[in-house]
């Protein structure tokens, strides 16, 4: 009877051809409809970020405001954020940590600008094409704050 036990031997059992290709003919599958729609996700996702940082950038903005009773001139730009500025008008409290902790640069790598009239501020990314203008990912993103 031990000699009868012994002699069932089990085989691991491997996957047939047949079953790796409906495998992978399914990946395949799932991989046609998911991949198109998380590769067309990206420009959304990079316009969201410069949403994102902008509306930081603003707030900072408000905080460097309520220390110096005046937002940073054109001149001094987002710097001002990350450094004491020189120049007009001058910080009255800046300080004693930077507002930001550097300079930051939209979603496709270029540097935010900051414009102010001495009224309003325009806080803005040229988008995905770098130029003024533009449709789709490559509009303008901006903030303007009385």
């Amino acid at each position: 009877m031990i000699r009868a036990a012994s002699k069932k031997v089990h085989r691991a059992r491997g996957f047939t051809l047949l079953e790796i290709l409906t495998v992978v003919i399914i990946l395949g599958l799932l991989l046609s409809i998911v991949v198109p729609t998380v590769i067309g996700r990206g420009d959304e996702a990079r316009v969201t970020v410069a949403k994102a940082d902008i509306r930081s950038i603003a707030n900072a903005m408000e905080l460097y405001r309520m220390d110096n009773s005046h937002y940073p001139s054109t001149q001094q730009g987002i710097a001002a954020l990350v450094q004491k500025p020189s120049g007009y008008p001058e910080p009255r409290q800046w300080g004693p940590e930077p507002y930001i902790k550097k300079m930051p640069t939209d979603p496709w790598g270029n540097p935010y600008i900051y414009l102010n009239d001495g009224v309003v501020y325009e806080v803005l990314s040229l988008g995905a094409d770098g130029e003024e203008g533009g449709d789709g990912v490559s509009s303008d993103i901006a903030l303007s704050q009385l």
